[in-house]
């Protein structure tokens, strides 16, 4: 067994996964609702969208931040911050990681989102607006900052390694998972909770979002809403959640004898330079991901043996991401499941990539591929995109691609752990 890569360079594998989904509050129960084939998607009732083109989202049901979070905290922390908490616990709980002084010196924090505790920030501005600056809570400039989950997550477990969040839209959670791995990988830490989190079902940003006519407008048919390469789309579906992941030194993992999950081997991140919210016509930066992390991986485009598409279920995204998959991968493209998960869970922002390495993680371990639901009429007929049903596949490695507005992209490789 060896721990390292070369040149001091330590490997980085996941021990521990949580998350709090439109589909489940834990990671397992996810997973399990998205072999199925079930969707989150439904009518917001969070507030009155009425008024609004859009009004059909995927929001957490049944979270009940008093079950897992003191009066204190959940006072102080925006819901995007509580899903963040919540999915950590479950991580920590089952990586196993012994929290001591020394261990926790060597573990740090990595919480990716594109727009943090927007409901926070909208609920002091209305407190400012209504009652006056004396009114507002102290822990405004705290509560209400993009950085809050980092710094709960890592006082509420007594972490005192680097902690910071990150924000790169759509991709934010894999940069995180892979920005993570750069952390281990070079010794600056042993371990780190990562992932991302998002709560943006919210009157500003629904209306916003669907102004820009990137959002569905399948009111009448919310679960058939989340079409990804099917001819029949029309934008996607806006979802709240979190997923984080405790990632170690392969070293540090195999020491105290963890159960190791997969093997994070590649990253890479690019941007566009092109367009606020459109993809570059020519998908440079996406293929330039694509391929960085392969070449992170040292892995052969034909090694790979499943791709979870970033899969919108926007006309452009869909048309280009394919593209670059058939452009990185070739012929290879056309023999094995590439498939959109957000066709069930819709699209978590921020959130997103880390989910999806999640299911990269039991794709490898359990050698099951979730379907992308709702591919009626898919965009191209000699692609496996895993329409409606799980398909059994033994998958060595996963692409996993996350691309978003401001021309963020972000690629990780996952593999099966070898030893």
């Amino acid at each position: 067994m060896n721990p390292t890569l070369g040149n001091g360079a330590h490997r980085t594998v996941i021990t521990g996964w949580g998350a709090v989904t439109p589909l489940a509050l834990d990671a397992g129960t996810t997973w399990k609702e998205l072999l199925a084939g079930r969707s989150g998607i439904g009518p917001v009732t969070a507030f009155d969208c009425s008024d609004l083109p859009t009004r059909i989202a995927g929001e957490v049901d049944g979270f009940d931040g008093a079950a897992y979070l003191g009066h204190q905290q959940r006072r102080r922390m925006d819901r995007y911050s509580q899903y963040a908490y919540v999915a950590a616990t479950e991580a920590l709980a089952q990586s196993g990681l012994p929290l001591d002084e020394a261990t926790a010196a060597r573990t740090g924090v990595l919480i990716g989102s594109g727009y943090g505790p927007t409901s926070a920030q909208a609920g002091y501005l209305q407190v400012l607006w209504e009652k006056g600056p004396r009114a507002v809570s102290p822990l405004a400039s705290v509560a209400g900052a993009i950085d809050s989950a980092a710094g709960e997550i890592s006082m509420g477990f007594g972490l005192t390694g680097p902690s910071r969040a990150l924000s790169s839209a759509c991709a934010s959670g894999t940069d995180a998972l892979g920005e993570a791995m750069r952390w281990i990988r070079h010794g600056v830490v042993d371990a780190v909770v990562a992932g991302g989190s998002e709560d943006i079902i919210t009157r500003i940003d629904m209306a916003s979002t669907g102004n820009a006519k990137a959002l569905s407008r399948r009111n009448d048919d919310p679960q058939a809403a989340s079409r990804p390469f099917d001819e029949d789309r029309d934008g996607f579906v806006m979802s709240a959640g979190s997923a984080v992941a405790v990632l170690e030194s392969a070293g540090s993992a195999q020491a105290r004898g963890a159960a190791i999950l997969a093997e994070v081997v590649g990253y890479a991140s690019t941007s566009d330079a092109h367009h606020r919210t459109a993809p570059h016509p020519e998908g440079r930066g996406v293929r330039a991901a694509m391929r960085g992390a392969l070449d992170d991986a040292r892995v052969a485009p034909d090694a790979v043996g499943y791709v979870n598409a970033h899969g919108t279920s926007t006309v452009l995204n869909d048309a280009g991401e394919l593209a670059a998959i058939r452009a990185v991968l070739g012929d290879h493209a056309t023999t094995i499941p590439i498939s959109s998960t957000k066709s069930m869970t819709g699209h978590l922002i921020g959130g997103t990539g880390a989910l999806e390495a999640l299911v990269a993680t039991r794709v490898l371990g359990d050698g099951a591929v979730p379907p992308t639901i709702n591919c009626h009429r898919p965009i191209a007929a000699d692609i496996n995109f895993v329409a409606h049903e799980a398909q059994e596949h033994d998958v060595d490695v996963v692409l996993s691609n996350s691309f978003g507005f401001g021309g963020h992209n972000a690629s990780l490789v996952l593999r099966r752990w070898r030893g």
